[in-house]
Parts: C-alpha cells; structure tokens; sequence
C-alpha cells in the first residue's frame, strides 16, 4: 500500500505543479514518444536478460504493491515446518521422515503448511539439506560451510530481478534523448512552415526528454529499490533454515533450533517467542 500512495504522489505532484505553473496537460500527451522510450527499453531489457530471468521479474513486481510473501503467517508455517521435521525425525528416527523428505510436495506433513508450499525453492533448501544431514552425519561446521555457499547463489538470484529492473532505469533517460532527438528531426523538416507547428514539434521533443526521466527516477529505479528490498526479506527464510538445522546438528533440541531460526527473522515480520511457542504446541 506505501508503494502504491507513494506512486500517487509522484504522479500528482508532478501534474499538480505542472497545471499550478499554467502549463496544458494535453502537451504532455504524446503518444509516438511514449511509443519509442518504452518500446526501446522494453527490447533492451528483453535483450539484456535471459528469459528466466524475465520471468522472475515480472513474477516478483507485483510484490511491489502487494507486498513479499513472506509474511508473518509465513514464517510462524515455516517454524513449524521445521520444528514439526525436526521433532519426528528425533522421536521416531530417520526413517520415519524419509517419505517426506523425498516427496515434499505430496507428505501430509509439508502440506499442513500450504502457504510455505507455495514457495518451491525454500521447501527445496529445506530437503536438500536435510537430506546432506542424515545422509552424511556431517558436523555443524562442515555442514554450515555447504549451506552458506549455497545461500551466496541464492542472494544472487534473489538480487537479479532488481539489477536487471535498475539497468532498465539507467537506460530510460538515454531513450528520452533519442525521443528527443528524433522530435527534433522532425523539426527541422518543418522549419519554414509556421511557427505553431514548429513550436509543436518542439514542445514533443522536450515531452520525450521528460517523459525518459520522469519514468526512470519516479518508477522504474525505486520499484528496482523495492525489488533489492524483497530480495534481501526473502533470504531471511533461507537464513533461519539454515539456523534451525545447524542448531539440531549441533545437539540442541527442536524447540530450541526453532527459536534460534527466529531470531533471524525480519523485525517486523518475526513472531514473538510467546506466539513461536504457541504455534509451536499444536505440533507436538
């Protein structure tokens, strides 16, 4: 919502002291400049990025209104995921949770936690490397190595879409120039017709300049800002994760590995230890 009220006052400061300046919204509308600055960028960006790549942006730009999906609900289902793993694989050993781990996806007790489903990529972390634990009885500190170098290419692609989204914004006043320069083309076609004309053709070519700036530095580089923003939210799952079976590894008990993977949750996403251990109940 923050995102949405802060594009409102983008658009009606601007337009707003644009009309307090005496100044013709119909000037402003120009569709053949608005054609070339976002076509060019959008064929850039198409160029630039690999298709996955295209993808995860467009997935994750709705996010930008809406918010991560990560949220609070979230990250209590993800806690107790783990607690809920972690405590039937101590009481029944590990082969009560082998089914579960190699079928995530179709276990009764994954899918008691339908909002941490919907995110593929953390139930992934979470088996694989639970998988690594049982299979190999790694120490913690071994085991940690492996799970930090693979968080590192998570951050990574966690970042992408905002990197990619920020060439866009760099690349979007250059178009306005081009925008520009091509209404001034056009101008000088019409030198030595009337001066009403020219002053059109004038007042588009500045429109181009405008509209590339206007574009880059009010949407495109903050919603590049935010996207950098949900990249750096969502690794706290991974983080917290990773806490969690270092905990276990290292002989400490589920509830406790669950309040260490808490910890390490977003501050205004993190569930107290009274609602964690709440939650944490109904598991046992």
């Amino acid at each position: 919502m923050f995102a949405l009220a802060g594009i409102l006052i983008v658009i009606i400061s601007v337009v707003t002291g644009y009309l307090a300046s005496h100044g013709n919204l119909l000037v402003l509308w120009q569709p053949y400049e608005l054609l070339i600055i976002c076509g060019a960028a959008l064929g850039s960006f198409m160029m630039a990025n690999p298709f996955s790549l295209q993808k995860k942006v467009l997935f994750m730009l709705p996010q930008v209104i809406k918010g991560s999906r990560h949220n609070k609900v979230f990250y209590l289902q993800l806690l107790g995921l783990v607690y809920s793993l972690l405590q039937k694989s101590r009481q029944n050993g590990f082969l009560s949770i082998e089914e579960d781990i190699e079928s995530p996806f179709t276990s009764e007790l994954f899918n008691r936690f339908p909002d941490v489903m919907q995110d593929h990529e953390v139930v992934n972390f979470l088996t694989d490397n639970y998988r690594v634990y049982t299979l190999t009885g790694l120490p913690a500190y071994e085991l940690e190595a492996i799970m930090d170098s693979e968080i590192e290419q998570i951050a990574e692609e966690l970042l992408a879409p905002s990197h990619a989204l920020n060439r866009v914004a760099e690349a979007l006043p250059g178009f306005g120039i081009v925008a520009a320069v091509l209404g001034i083309v056009i101008t000088m076609g019409a030198i030595g017709g009337p001066m009403e004309t020219i002053g059109n053709h004038v007042a588009a070519a500045l429109v181009g300049t405008f509209l590339g700036i206007f574009c880059a530095y009010g949407f495109i580089g903050p919603a590049s800002a935010h996207l950098e923003s949900l990249g750096t939210h969502e690794l706290k799952a991974y983080l917290c994760i990773k806490s969690c079976l270092i905990s276990v590894v290292s002989g400490y008990a589920p509830p406790v590995a669950a309040e260490t993977g808490r910890k390490l949750l977003p501050p205004d996403m993190r569930p107290s230890f009274i609602e964690l251990s709440d939650e944490l109940k109904q598991y046992r």
